[in-house]
């Protein structure tokens, strides 16, 4: 049974070639933090291209409920009118961060160093994942997390009144768990540090020196060590949000593996901790091209060419390098059932405890599909068929998982037969215009009448 309400099956067929600009939305985690940090500046934040997906406009209404004034103006635009740093409000009522492990991670962390309570909830998916590993390092702040068993929402927080500042060493690589303990050092006296021994997405720390958080970070032996001083009266920004790397890689792959095509994705952000995906695909031997190389709001961008490619190769993709596309390995899994030979994805433990359990999905799927896949704890492995070889023809369970439906919808693209997910109303939370976006490129992506 679906989260957001009915199911909604989804079918995607053989197509001819992928042409034209794929103009995808603004990048998730960018919106995210625009909102949050907006929300604990003093003054207006203007943000521009925001991505409108559900899991972005449940933190804007959020942020309203701590307090700050959020007015989407539209089109993109969007205006922030903060609180400042622990300055916000305690909400009336409940949090719902629907599909959202980002929105909620990050908002304890930026809540849990005030003295208010909050009561957090999500859909099924979302209350069905630990949060544990968020709270164990709010508790070392002053903070007390309550909620159901195995640590899972709905959970209320009791912020600390007299927050402490901590050094924390993330036990396993999560950008989530790294940016709430930071959001959460911002109202602490003193210096809060946190150590992560591989690096993660970086979002949080740019943008918190950009609204101007005194942030250093230093390379050591013992991994990344980041320092924030505490209690910094943040300024507020102009934001221009790049486009989202995590969502061009569906029409970038779906160009790579259907015959003919040729997909340019302009502006998409190429931070070094999120562009693993792209420099995998190249090692595949993918026809994938950087264009217009450029900065915008202190993050690299660029236009980025995909065109079809006949002949890719499985790759070993090092483990170090699970960090910068953990989003990404449920969509390299589909282009690697199309190469020639295996792909080796190790070190991606994390993907068991994402919207669903993506190794799991994935294998599945491919597996019903005519793939052969081996996995482990934290590991899998696909043996690709080569192009034209996939057969496909099956139903898959999306598990309200987003990126699990919309990489079928991109597998069934080039299988002999289509492939159909049972639910692709999760698509909405992060890619609201996945289904119009494909259509206008040539893909034959359509809802079951059924």
């Amino acid at each position: 049974m679906s989260g957001h309400g009915t199911p909604i099956p989804m079918t995607s067929r053989k197509c001819g070639p992928l042409t034209g600009e794929a103009r995808v939305p603004g990048d998730k985690s960018i919106s995210h933090r625009s909102l949050i940090l907006g929300a604990l500046s003093v003054g207006e934040t203007r943000i521009s291209g925001l991505l409108e997906g559900q899991d972005v406009l449940d933190t804007a209404k959020a942020m309203r409920a701590f307090g700050a004034e959020v007015t989407d103006h539209g089109n993109g635009e969007w205006t922030v009118n903060g609180v400042g740093v622990g300055g916000f409000a305690e909400p009336e009522q409940v949090i719902d961060c629907g599909n959202s492990g980002t929105g909620v991670r990050l908002i304890m962390g930026c809540m849990a160093t005030s003295p208010i309570t909050a009561t957090f909830t999500g859909d099924a998916s979302l209350n069905s994942r630990p949060m544990g590993r968020v709270t164990d390092p709010l508790a070392l702040f002053g903070a007390q997390a309550f909620g159901r068993t195995g640590g899972r929402l709905p959970m209320t927080i009791v912020g600390a009144a007299d927050p402490v500042p901590v050094t924390y060493t993330v036990p396993v690589p999560s950008a989530q768990v790294k940016s709430a303990v930071l959001l959460a050092g911002l109202n602490a006296p003193g210096q809060t540090v946190v150590i992560e021994k591989e690096a993660t997405r970086d979002h949080t720390e740019r943008m918190l020196v950009g609204f101007g958080a005194e942030l250093t970070v230093e390379e050591t032996d013992a991994g990344r060590v980041i320092t924030l001083t505490g209690q910094p009266e943040l300024k507020p920004q102009a934001i221009v949000v790049p486009r989202d790397p995590s969502s061009a890689a569906f029409p970038v792959c779906a160009a790579l593996i259907t015959e003919g095509s040729d997909v340019l994705v302009p502006n998409i952000g190429l931070n070094p901790t999120r562009a693993g995906l792209f420099t995998t695909l190249r090692e595949m031997g993918a026809d994938l091209e950087y264009e217009n190389l450029r900065e915008e709001g202190g993050e690299p961008v660029a236009d980025l060419r995909a065109k079809f490619s006949p002949n890719l190769k499985g790759v070993e993709v090092p483990p170090e390098r699970a960090a910068s596309m953990i989003d990404e390995y449920p969509v390299l899994s589909v282009v690697a059932a199309f190469a020639e030979g295996q792909t080796v994805m190790k070190g991606v433990k994390e993907l068991r405890v994402k919207e669903s359990d993506r190794i799991d999905a994935m294998a599945k799927g491919l597996r019903a599909a005519g793939v052969t896949v081996d996995e482990g704890e934290d590991w899998w492995i696909v043996t690709g068929r080569g192009f034209g070889n996939v057969p496909g023809g099956v139903t898959v369970e999306s598990r309200l998982d987003h990126r699990i439906a919309m990489s079928f919808m991109v597998m069934g693209m080039a299988t002999e037969k289509p492939m159909r997910v049972d639910d692709g109303g999760p698509i909405a939370t992060s890619f609201p215009i996945f289904e119009p976006l494909m259509a206008s490129l040539g893909a034959q992506v359509s809802r079951d009448n059924s």
